[in-house]
């Protein structure tokens, strides 16, 4: 199957802020949960989580500030996009990231999404696609270029849709959006943008994937700047004890613009 992932070229429709600027003022770290063992924060899209090589001129990580607001080093077990919000997990020990990272590789995390795409999507589906690595020419510039497509599942939920009375593409007179529920079956990079792209609904304010006109519109309407995919709920065994552990994030406010009453004033 050929891939049909689309991606947005137009520099000019696609500038969009992918978050704050923490260049300067210090961002807010809210913590959801804290024990001996592990810590979980709401991370503020925008904010990356650890030191990269990619993070030019950049001055706040979440794993840092994490560090300093509770004093004591933590350890990143998972990863969630820089312009991705949502439940992060830390561990308070090498064991202990061990561990949870066992969890994952076994497939006992579970992981829940919200995201605004484009059009209306079906009322539940599924999205069976392989997806080869994406590779960033300067992290991974020794990575494997031939390797092959992996296996990447995502389940989908559609909770709300409107129409609003805009003209946004060339071909529709008025524009379409969906809030939807994403619970990704695997972990491939960039799989929920991917994936969403690859059925023709991208995610709002993607600036890899997504459609720069409905970029444009949202930040243009809306006053919303960055990506509109956050991680909501994110549930598995405690390391140590064994017990269930859920942890939620609030789908973030801006979400809900396009669907409120007054969305299609002008």
């Amino acid at each position: 199957m050929a891939d049909t992932e689309k991606k947005n070229t137009n520099a000019e429709e696609n500038r969009i802020w992918t978050g704050p600027a923490f260049s300067e003022e210090k961002p807010e770290l809210p913590i959801i949960y804290q024990d001996d063992d592990i810590v979980v924060i709401d991370k503020p899209a925008g904010l990356l989580v650890h030191r990269t090589a990619l993070a030019r001129g950049e001055k706040w990580f979440a794993m840092q500030l994490l560090r300093d607001k509770i004093g004591k080093h933590v350890f990143p077990v998972h990863r969630l996009d820089r312009p991705t919000s949502g439940v992060l997990v830390f561990a308070l020990s090498a064991r202990v990231a061990t561990q949870i990272g066992e969890l994952f590789a076994s497939h006992r995390v579970q992981k829940t999404y919200h995201a605004v795409v484009r059009g209306y999507v079906a009322e539940y589906g599924r999205v069976d696609y392989p997806l080869k690595e994406e590779l960033d020419a300067i992290a991974d510039k020794m990575a494997n270029k031939d390797k092959d497509a992996q296996s990447a599942v995502t389940d989908f939920l559609c909770l709300e849709q409107v129409e609003l009375p805009f003209k946004v593409s060339k071909k529709h007179e008025t524009s379409r959006y969906s809030l939807v529920k994403l619970a990704p079956k695997t972990g491939r990079k960039h799989q929920l943008r991917r994936h969403m792209a690859h059925i023709r609904h991208p995610i709002v304010g993607d600036t890899n994937h997504g459609d720069g006109r409905h970029n444009k519109f949202f930040r243009e309407h809306f006053g919303i700047k960055r990506l509109l995919l956050a991680a909501t709920n994110l549930s598995f065994p405690h390391p140590v004890t064994q017990q269930p552990m859920y942890f939620e994030a609030s789908v973030p406010s801006e979400f809900y613009l396009p669907f409120n009453e007054n969305a299609g004033d002008n």
